[in-house]
């Protein structure tokens, strides 16, 4: 009977020690498995929620230089890259009319001269009339009207006509020359023709043949396409930095100044146009066509709370992170504000200097 209850007394002390081993094990796996887990500080820094726009350097208005009159090039004045100013001779042009365009210009003068004798005999016709009291002043008034405009259509012939033939005419006692001059000051982007070649006038059924392009390089755009998700958070005058691809570590400021109403596809994306005014540095050389990605600044926040994103687990429209907690962790809610992508505004749940648990590997997604 000893014997017997001597044994259930040793099973009973075996079953003990056993029990006592393992939860010894399983705690210190637990402590060992939080103390490896990596965590991360909750700190103070700076925010910026950004747009990305992707586009190009160009100048705000670009001037195609055309003539008026056919012809080919004489003489040139100007090359691409030139400084000008508005008024500046860029090149001359000899006056080569077809047959039929001299035809036509002298026929012109012929017919309008016929014109003009026919408007004067009708004013002087309504003239005595209106000396006997037997017309209107609105029908003296018609005649001497029409009278005046054959006058100014005939001079218009004999002035073409004249270009034609001579490539110069003389109007209130200036010369106007075959020299296409500047129309405003900037840099010539672009020379299209050089001497010998043919020129196409600029007409009502004809675009005309393109001399020169002319810009001025002082004002500059930024154009470019930001993503559909983005534009709806845009709004002109919101601050800019430009990275020009050319000039790598020498960020641009600029200000937006315009965006699309209309989307367009690029690249099976729905994108939109937008513009940015950019603001030169003195001596800073930008050059029209440089490739540049711009971040457009949606929203900034200075000194506040912040953990990396990785870290929140966001759930039914709730944020949680996982703090230490003894030998293991506990979960707590957060709420969170502004976002840059990497890190995340922290409004409330932390403090702080306060340690957060880094997600395990298995949990980042």
């Amino acid at each position: 009977m000893k014997l017997k209850k001597g044994r259930v007394i040793g099973v009973f002390i075996a079953v003990l020690i056993v029990v006592v081993i393992v939860f010894s094990l399983v705690n210190k796996s637990d402590s060992s498995k939080n103390q490896g887990m990596a965590t991360v500080k909750v700190e103070k820094r700076s925010i910026v929620d950004k747009a990305l726009a992707i586009g190009t350097i160009d100048p705000e208005t670009e001037i195609q230089i055309k003539s008026k009159i056919t012809g080919v090039v004489k003489t040139m004045f100007a090359d691409a890259g030139d400084f000008v100013r508005d008024g500046d001779p860029l090149l001359e042009i000899r006056p080569d009319p077809t047959p039929l365009e001299l035809a036509e210009a002298k026929r012109n003068v012929e017919m309008e001269s016929i014109a003009l004798d026919n408007a004067k005999h009708e004013y002087e016709r309504v003239f005595q009339l209106k000396q006997k009291g037997y017309t209107s002043d609105k029908d003296f008034e018609m005649a001497q009207k029409t009278f005046n405009q054959a006058k100014l259509r005939l001079e218009m012939a004999k002035e073409k006509l004249a270009l034609l033939e001579k490539g110069k005419i003389s109007i209130a006692g200036a010369n106007i020359e075959t020299i296409i001059k500047s129309p405003a000051t900037g840099f010539i982007l672009e020379k299209m023709t050089d001497v010998g070649d043919p020129i196409v006038p600029l007409s009502t059924y004809q675009a005309g043949t393109v001399l020169f392009t002319l810009a001025d390089m002082k004002k500059l755009l930024f154009k470019g396409t930001v993503d559909e998700i983005d534009v709806g958070k845009l709004k002109e005058g919101m601050e800019a930095e430009i990275q020009v691809g050319a000039l790598p570590g020498k960020p641009v400021q600029g200000v937006v100044s315009k965006i699309s109403l209309k989307a367009r596809k690029q690249d099976n994306t729905t994108v939109f146009p937008v513009e940015i005014a950019i603001q030169i540095d003195e001596g800073m050389v930008l050059r029209a066509g440089y490739s540049a990605n711009a971040s457009i600044i949606i929203n900034k926040k200075d000194s506040v709370l912040t953990v990396p994103e990785r870290v929140v687990t966001f759930r039914n429209d709730s944020a949680f992170v996982h703090l230490p907690d003894g030998e293991g962790k506990k979960e707590v809610y957060i709420r969170t504000g502004l976002s840059d992508a990497i890190h995340i505004e922290i409004i409330s749940g932390l403090e702080h200097g306060q340690e957060v648990l880094e997600k395990e590997v298995k949990e980042i997604i």
